[in-house]
């Protein structure tokens, strides 16, 4: 049944597909890519009900008048920006690690073959508790607090998956702990970076 379960993202992203059109498009990008005023209040009370919108929309005013001489960059021009090779550094780096830590974990914490698809859904289930969790606390706490703090979790808890692996061959329950080390990771990168 696990090609059932793979297919229920599809089915998600055709749903999505399908919806996307009934739904306005987000008043920042009216006002500021469009300038399109009128439908950017309009969007607003679409989105968030009837109500008086000039505080936001005066945000995003000044938001725009801030931003006015930027260049909007495509994908190539970026790659090409020397300011940005720091932080597309640091990003791919991430990625790939995280890409690549997942396997070579699974395969130290020497896990039966009958347990990895019920890790496999327990990380997809972190992976959704975080976004849940990571978007009713962002407005609270701010990005920046978030990447600081995520950063911290996932360094204690690497830590912390170091120790339950290297003992792992000692205490067969630390292979489980493992796992939740990992599901945590996760949990902590879908809040934080």
């Amino acid at each position: 049944m696990w090609n059932v379960l793979l297919s229920f993202s599809g089915l998600v992203a055709l749903i999505q597909l399908v919806c996307l059109p009934f739904f306005p498009e987000s008043p920042p990008y009216l006002l500021m890519q469009k300038g399109n005023k009128a439908g950017c209040l309009k969007a607003m009370k679409q989105l968030w009900g009837e109500g008086n919108y000039q505080t936001e929309l005066d945000d995003m005013m000044k938001e725009k008048a801030v931003t006015k001489g930027t260049k909007i960059m495509n994908v190539l021009e970026v790659l090409k920006e020397p300011s940005v090779y720091p932080q597309l550094s640091i990003m791919l780096i991430l990625l790939l690690g995280l890409q690549l830590c997942g396997l070579k974990i699974f395969e130290t914490a020497n896990l039966h073959e009958s347990i990895i698809p019920y890790v496999s859904l327990g990380v997809a289930l972190s992976e959704f508790i975080s976004v849940i969790f990571c978007s009713s606390i962002i407005d609270r706490f701010g990005r920046r607090i978030l990447l600081w703090g995520g950063f911290l979790l996932m360094a204690l808890i690497l830590v912390f998956l170091q120790i339950s692996l290297l003992l792992s061959d000692q205490f067969l329950w630390m292979r489980y702990c493992s796992v939740i080390f990992i599901f945590l990771f996760i949990i902590a990168y879908g809040i934080g970076p």
